[in-house]
């Protein structure tokens, strides 16, 4: 597997990533997924949630969707 080579430009100079930029942005990426999962646990528990509601109130979705508007 061949790895991205990245590099920083500060005015005219380009250089390559120094090893703590590159351990920085594996950190960031790993972060950005991390959150990304949470939210996607928070978003389907609030799904299980509404669908365990609606059902302890003995309502369909449509049957919400028509009393709310």
């Amino acid at each position: 597997m061949t790895t991205e080579k990245l590099y920083h430009q500060e005015g005219e100079e380009v250089r390559e990533y120094t090893e703590a930029e590159y351990a920085q942005n594996a950190k960031d990426i790993a972060d950005a997924l991390k959150a990304e999962t949470i939210k996607a646990e928070a978003e389907a528990q609030a799904a299980i949630d509404k669908a365990a509601l609606l059902a302890k109130l003995g309502l369909t979705a449509d049957e919400l969707k028509t009393l709310l508007s």
